[in-house]
């Protein structure tokens, strides 16, 4: 969850690589992940899809125990807003989602009124649907 994630935890990150138009997206998920690199697109094994990730400079340190790095991964569901407008998240947001306008490396990000359910996007907006108020 974006609330357990502190920034000491993510001061190695020097740079995010976006896979999708994150201006698009009301909010992404976040996780920490152990991954066995410090750049690098990892594996994805969550239902939906991978929307980025994090990159780690050189002076990150894999963990001593199991000499993985643990790296920002950022994801959507299939039943997240950006699938579904009316659905589930038609208003609030999933507890480890955050504005990706609001993240960058080293930064938590946090949640926004467009990231709790309003103003829509432009995607959204050109879909010509609305989110419930």
């Amino acid at each position: 969850m974006s609330a357990l994630i502190g920034e000491d935890e993510i001061i190695h990150e020097v740079d995010f690589v976006w896979l999708e138009e994150i201006t698009e997206l009301d909010y992404v998920r976040q996780s920490l992940d152990r991954l066995p690199t410090r750049k690098g697109r990892p594996a994805y094994h969550r239902d939906g899809r991978m929307v980025g990730y994090a990159l780690l400079g050189p002076s990150a340190k894999p963990s001593r125990s199991s000499g993985t790095f643990r790296r920002r991964v950022f994801w959507l569901l299939p039943h997240d807003r950006d699938a579904v407008p009316d659905g589930l998240y038609a208003t609030g947001a999933p507890a480890e989602a955050v504005d990706p306008r609001t993240l960058a490396p080293g930064k938590k990000g946090r949640k926004t009124e467009r990231s709790e359910g309003g103003p829509t996007s432009p995607e959204v907006r050109e879909r010509g649907l609305t989110l419930p108020l």
